[in-house]
């Protein structure tokens, strides 16, 4: 698996880690995390993408693996941090605000911890 997950249950939030190209099973394995959470609770407060540089898809159905999780899951998401220094991240912010209902802002790979505040402190 090239995606590591971490959901925080306390907080609502999901921190997905990829280190290497996704794959559809990356994906598959978000699901399997986060769905059972958002069957006990409305929303999810957040998802944190932390990755320095954006790594890319293994394959084109990758790639469509990763559109219908956003379809699926953009309704029941307050908030994604993109926490990364690729330029992806400015372009992810403003492109993607267009297609999803979750408030989303691009931070600095290092700026972690200010990421997480900013889901904690964004009322849902």
């Amino acid at each position: 698996m090239m995606l590591t997950i971490q959901l925080d249950a306390n907080a609502g939030i999901a921190t997905l880690t990829p280190q290497g190209e996704l794959s559809e099973g990356d994906f598959e394995s978000a699901a399997q995390v986060i769905d059972p959470y958002l069957e006990k609770h409305d929303l999810l407060n957040g998802i944190i993408i932390h990755v320095a540089s954006f790594p890319g898809w293994e394959t084109f159905a990758s790639m469509l693996a990763h559109v219908k999780f956003v379809k699926a899951h953009h309704k029941k998401i307050a908030c994604v941090a993109i926490v990364t220094d690729s330029l992806l991240g400015n372009v992810a912010e403003k492109i993607a605000g267009h297609f999803v209902n979750a408030e989303i802002k691009h931070f600095a790979f290092d700026e972690f911890e200010t990421a997480k505040q900013w889901i904690t402190n964004n009322p849902v």
